[in-house]
């Protein structure tokens, strides 16, 4: 199976977890690939571009005959918490976990990669998101592995403390980092999240309208879920004359369909927009920055 990793999953895996772990995986991904289908008597279609930001994802035919999607990626991007998530959902509001071919490797439904709710106009594609995501938060197994969002967030924070002594970040990354360590200290939730639920990681489907895809699951609050939705198209919010009172609503309008607290959902919404926009100036990704850290601004 001769082919190119996407340009999406050579950039993050570099920026997420190091040069050098994501270029010795790369370089063996190609025979990795060739294996896991052989192994599973799979036969390939096509390799999804842009695909996953940390996996490489196949279009794949099982060996009746029926479609189905390959999912690779490497040990170090904890494929087997996004494997234990799906097996407990077992399809609820989330594509179906068909098997492992192997370590590492998740046979899954196929579902409509070319349809996301970022298909939809913006009312009806939080309508379905907020339907969708409130399918996911069930309770978690009893042994579960998965960490807790003060755990995940509490190594975000220490990645932030830099900026708090950079120009034009260090207002921003005290009050996220403020907010962040009053929200960790005042909940008890504990439901499984999906981690990165935004509009496109909701594929179309056959089995139902929209599934879940991509999780980077862990237990906590249900507001903290919800916070990386919020920001969606963010690039139009900015645009717009009404970007700052139109995240507001939209803050507010997510939190009462879904019975959460404003202010939670606010404070989760500020820290996570504020992380990824420190995170983004840290790779050099300077517009993608700018339009994070102005987002939050108008929290």
């Amino acid at each position: 199976m001769g082919f190119e990793p996407p340009q999406r999953l050579i950039r993050t895996l570099g920026e997420t977890y190091g040069d050098a772990a994501a270029a010795e995986w790369l370089g063996s991904l190609p025979e990795l690939a060739d294996q896991v289908l052989d192994r599973a008597a799979l036969e390939s279609e096509r390799v999804m571009a842009p695909g996953g930001r940390s996996s490489l994802v196949v279009l794949v035919r099982r060996s009746d005959g029926s479609p189905a999607a390959l999912k690779i990626a490497p040990s170090f991007a904890r494929p087997d918490l996004e494997r234990d998530a799906l097996a407990h959902w077992n399809g609820w509001g989330a594509v179906q976990l068909l098997d492992e071919a192997a370590e590492g490797a998740l046979v899954l439904e196929r579902l409509h990669p070319e349809v996301s709710l970022r298909s939809l106009p913006e009312a009806k594609a939080l309508l379905e998101a907020a339907g969708t995501v409130r399918k996911l938060w069930v309770e978690p197994a009893a042994e579960h592995g998965f960490e807790t969002v003060a755990e995940r967030t509490a190594r975000q924070a220490a990645a932030m403390v830099p900026h708090l002594a950079g120009t034009g970040t260090a207002e921003l990354t005290t009050a996220a980092l403020a907010a962040r360590e009053e929200l960790v200290h005042g909940s008890s939730e504990t439901v499984l999240l999906h981690g990165n639920f935004r509009q496109g990681k909701v594929l179309g489907g056959d089995r139902a309208p929209w599934l879940a895809v991509g999780p980077e699951p862990l237990v906590g609050e249900r507001a903290y879920d919800l916070a990386r939705l919020v920001r969606d198209r963010v690039e139009d919010l900015v645009a717009a004359s009404s970007g700052a009172s139109a995240a507001r609503r939209r803050v507010n309008k997510l939190a009462d369909s879904l019975d959460l607290d404003r202010e939670r959902l606010r404070g989760w919404t500020l820290f996570r927009a504020v992380e990824s926009g420190t995170r983004a100036l840290t790779a050099g990704r300077r517009q993608d920055a700018e339009l994070l850290l102005e987002f939050a601004s108008w929290l």
